[in-house]
């Protein structure tokens, strides 16, 4: 195992992850670790789509953005956690996050809630990365 790499894991001794994501991130020892406030699905204007998929698009998209602004990559995220508040839309949302990842998935936790913090949010994504 390389050590100045993030590396991905799915031991085969536990059930095979339900979907795109990795069971074990290993972090670099003496990596900088990034914590990043959750993500939504809003445009450069303030606008926010009532369409949790229009949403999804502008939380990748500015996932991606924040992550450039510190010169990181998809490849540097260690773990995902998302909140939503309606049922989403997996077929879209996988190809949304293939984008981003490719085959390269990070650790990953979805949890549906009641609410998030402006009531039009139906999402919100956060991110932690590593380099």
């Amino acid at each position: 195992m390389s050590t100045n790499k993030i590396t991905r894991l799915n031991p085969e001794n536990i059930p095979a992850p339900v979907g795109n994501y990795s069971h074990v991130t290993i972090i670099p020892k003496n990596s900088d670790l990034y914590t990043f406030s959750g993500q939504i699905g809003i445009d450069n204007t303030g606008n926010i789509p009532e369409n949790l998929s229009e949403q999804v698009v502008l939380t990748f998209k500015n996932i991606q953005q924040l992550l450039h602004s510190q010169n990181l990559s998809a490849d540097n995220v260690i773990k995902v956690n998302i909140w939503a508040t309606e049922e989403i839309d997996w077929e879209f949302f996988d190809a949304e996050w293939e984008t981003l990842f490719g085959q390269k998935y990070p650790s990953m936790t979805i949890a549906y809630i009641k609410a998030l913090g402006l009531p039009e949010l139906k999402i919100e994504i956060e991110i932690w990365a590593a380099k």
